[in-house]
C-alpha cells in the first residue's frame, strides 16, 4: 500500500491534534469539578465540620459536596489565634450519604441549596473546642432574615468571648 500524499498526511495529524484538543477542553479540570479543593486549609475545617454535623442527621438522605464560598473572614488575633467566619452553600448530589467513593456523584438540581454559615477559633490552625464552634445551616428557601441576623450577632460574640487569658492582660510580676 503506498504512503498517502504529504498533504493528505499533515491534514489527518492537524484532525487528530484538533479532535485531542477539543476532548481535551471537554474534560473539566479538578478546579472545576472541586471547588473544595481551592479552600484554605482554615476554610476547610469548617466546611468538613458543617458537612459531618449535616450527615449525622437522620433527614439528611443525600451525600453534600461543598459548592461555593459567598463570603469569609479571617481575622488574626496573635500567637497563632485566628476567628475565622465562613459562609458558604452545600449541594446535594444523586448519591446516598455514607457512600464510600464520591468521584462519581453528580448535584442534584431538583433540591435546594443549603446555606451554611461557620466561624469559630484556631490555633495553629487548628479548630479550637472552646469557645464551641458555631454551625448553622439550613435550606436556602427557609433562611429568613432574622436567622442571618442572629448568625451575624452570634458569630461576632464569638470573638469577643473565648474567655482566654493572654499576654496583654497579664500585668506582669514586680517582685522578679
Amino acid at each position: 500500500m503506498a504512503a498517502p500524499p504529504p498533504p493528505l498526511l499533515l491534514l489527518l495529524l492537524m484532525m487528530m491534534m484538533m479532535m485531542m484538543i477539543s476532548v481535551g477542553a471537554l474534560l473539566p479540570s479538578e478546579t472545576q469539578t472541586n471547588p473544595y479543593s481551592q479552600l484554605s486549609p482554615s476554610l476547610k475545617g469548617g466546611v468538613d465540620l458543617a458537612l459531618e454535623k449535616l450527615h449525622s442527621h437522620a433527614a439528611i438522605q443525600q451525600y453534600l459536596v461543598f459548592l461555593r464560598s459567598l463570603s469569609t473572614s479571617d481575622v488574626q488575633a496573635g500567637f497563632g489565634v485566628a476567628f475565622i467566619y465562613h459562609h458558604f452553600y452545600l449541594k446535594p448530589t444523586n448519591c446516598p450519604k455514607g457512600t464510600a467513593d464520591v468521584s462519581g456523584c453528580r448535584h442534584r438540581n431538583d433540591r435546594p441549596l443549603i446555606d451554611c454559615t461557620v466561624c469559630y477559633k484556631t490555633l495553629r490552625g487548628e479548630i479550637e473546642p472552646q469557645p464551641k464552634p458555631y454551625v448553622h445551616c439550613i435550606h436556602k428557601t427557609a433562611l429568613t432574615q432574622e436567622m442571618k441576623d442572629t448568625r451575624v450577632k452570634h458569630c461576632n460574640q464569638l470573638s469577643y468571648s473565648s474567655g482566654d487569658t493572654t499576654l496583654l492582660a497579664s500585668t506582669g510580676n514586680e517582685d522578679a
